[in-house]
């Protein structure tokens, strides 16, 4: 099945040509796109389907229609002398390591060759990755529980069932009605496993991954066949005895609930799994956040905040709830606010205002009147047109405020002592009183 990839806000255009997509299968790409979550009202949300070129919008991921597939990779800057592929197969990484740091996964990638990489998808990737670490962990034991059953034996085990021996048996005293606690492999837990699997099944398209997930399936046969939409989730609690299992768990979520992506699916139609780079970044800079000031005296809180820009008097109620991305507390006093903006920056020699929205802007205000913050940011990604360094703000002073609005950038590209370089962006010129 031919494959095409593209980059975020990048075209593919129609053709046979190398590079180019039969207009065929982007219409069929393009159908699968509109019936996602993120196409939004116009249906172009994931794709613009043009008249010369598919257009990738801010979403990422795979689409993958009936005989075809396309994977969607953002805008994160590599080595541009180095090849195509190898440029897709870094840009991967970096989004996998993403995704690991906004769902708190320790994965290890080292078993992925180079080649693998750059070959495979985004989505074949994961799924081996899933597997490898279900493998791993069904090898030292599936995780059992006491499940209560009910059966009418000859001889009592367990307790008695009173009300139902003196109504069903109450002519035939040789049957005891029993009620007993049996361990069973066939809990909720592994019910998830299962679903995922079968999920993952139908999604996947190569050949190493579909023989990794029939042997699975084979350990799982005994399993209750449950549909993704009634797992009961929140019956599992992950404690000492089965922690090994909180990231295969977050790992399933990611495939079946949907948390940062969308998956649809249909008879001739495909499936797409989709993530909106806006919320991955957010929630990546905020995990980061929390950890760069682990052993601080400051406190970090995650969509927090809540205040209400605006209180009616009569009948009394808040409207316009705000929710900042990130908050920095000090002894309960908020001294830092930060939000988030998977956008991309302009140098200050070409544009003083970098590209900022004023809408953006507008909002930080807001910020910094309600939640009486010294110190607000808006952090984007880092690119090499930017003349500055990474993390290195251009702060502002807002007029009428003592309050600093700054613009800073992190190289997402560049994994290496990232929480050490976000810390310094975090620690310096502690803005607060």
């Amino acid at each position: 099945m031919p494959s095409y990839v593209v980059r975020e806000w990048d075209k593919l255009a129609y053709g046979d040509n190398v590079g180019q997509i039969p207009v065929h299968f982007a219409d069929q790409l393009a159908t699968l796109a509109r019936r996602a979550r993120f196409a939004g009202k116009g249906g172009s949300g994931v794709l613009e389907h043009g008249r010369h070129a598919l257009r990738a919008r801010g979403v990422v991921g795979i689409l993958a229609a009936e005989n075809c597939s396309l994977e969607i990779l953002p805008k994160i800057d590599v080595a541009a002398e180095e090849p195509v592929e190898k440029q897709n197969a870094a840009i991967r990484k970096r989004l996998i390591h993403m995704l690991a740091v906004a769902l708190n996964l320790k994965l290890d990638l080292g078993s992925l060759t180079e080649l693998a990489w750059q070959r495979e998808t985004l989505l074949e990737i994961l799924i081996r990755i899933f597997c490898d670490k279900l493998t791993e962990a069904v090898r030292k034991g599936m995780p059992r529980r006491y499940v209560e059953q009910e059966d009418d034996l000859s001889a009592l085990r367990g307790r008695l069932d009173v009300a139902r021996q003196f109504t069903r048996h109450a002519v035939n005293p040789s049957r005891l009605a029993c009620r007993f606690d049996v361990l069973s492999e066939d809990t909720s837990l592994n019910r998830i496993m299962k679903a995922a699997v079968s999920y993952l099944s139908r999604m996947s398209r190569s050949s190493g991954n579909q023989q990794r997930l029939r042997e699975l399936a084979f350990v799982y046969a005994e399993i209750a066949d449950i549909s993704p939409s009634t797992l009961r989730w929140d019956d599992v609690v992950i404690d000492r005895t089965n922690r090994r299992w909180r990231e295969l768990l977050s790992m399933a979520k990611l495939f079946l609930e949907g948390r940062y992506q969308t998956t649809t699916g249909g008879a001739g139609h495909g499936t797409a799994l989709l993530f909106e780079m806006n919320t991955l970044f957010e929630e990546y800079v905020g995990r980061l956040t929390s950890r760069a000031l682990q052993g601080t005296n400051l406190t970090v809180t995650l969509q927090g905040g809540l205040v209400s820009c605006l209180e009616l008097e009569e009948p009394r109620r808040e409207l316009f709830q705000t929710k900042p991305d990130i908050l920095i507390r000090r002894n309960g006093k908020v001294t830092h606010v930060i939000d988030t903006k998977w956008k991309k920056l302009s140098s200050r020699i070409d544009d003083p205002k970098q590209g900022v929205s004023q809408a953006d802007i507008y909002q930080m205000m807001a910020y910094g009147q309600l939640y009486r913050a010294p110190r607000l940011t808006l952090l984007y990604p880092h690119h090499p047109e930017l003349k500055g360094k990474e993390l290195d703000p251009v702060r502002h002073r807002i007029n009428g405020n003592k309050a600093i609005l700054e613009t800073a950038s992190l190289d997402v590209g560049n994994g290496k002592n990232i929480t050490d370089r976000l810390q310094h962006l975090l620690m310096s010129d502690d803005c607060s009183d």
